[in-house]
């Protein structure tokens, strides 16, 4: 199974900002699509953006374009999200993993059901 460690979770006031970065464990996520997805209680896990393994295919679900930015760093072997102008319905589980892809477009699809430990993202003044 592809297993990635996210990091960077926090307490944060509302406007405030955050990095998360998703570490691949073991393996190089160099070949993968790689997607941001996030779970707040009680709600579904929700695809919040992916990056295509070359970095070319970008997308964001409507609920933070503008305010995220997805980026990678193949030679780290590291996905990263840039949040800002964090408000209280982002707060959330948030999770990365390898993401389906088509003719070279991410998809915000996880490739399996395996889940990390997500790292805790919480907006509150």
């Amino acid at each position: 199974q592809l297993q990635f460690v996210e990091s960077g979770g926090g307490l944060v006031q509302p406007g405030g900002s955050l990095r998360l970065s998703c570490v691949a464990s073991g393996f190089s996520l160099a070949p993968y699509g790689i997607g941001w997805f996030r779970q707040a209680p009680g709600k579904d896990r929700e695809g919040v953006s992916c990056i295509s393994s070359s970095g070319s295919s970008i997308k964001y679900a409507a609920s933070v374009k503008g305010r995220f930015t997805i980026s990678r760093d193949n030679a780290k072997n590291t996905v990263y999200l840039q949040m800002n102008s964090l408000n209280s319905e982002d707060t959330a589980a948030y999770y990365c993993a390898a993401v389906m892809t088509v003719e070279g477009m991410c998809l915000m699809a996880p490739r399996s059901d395996y889940w990390g430990q997500g790292t805790q993202v919480t907006v509150s003044s």
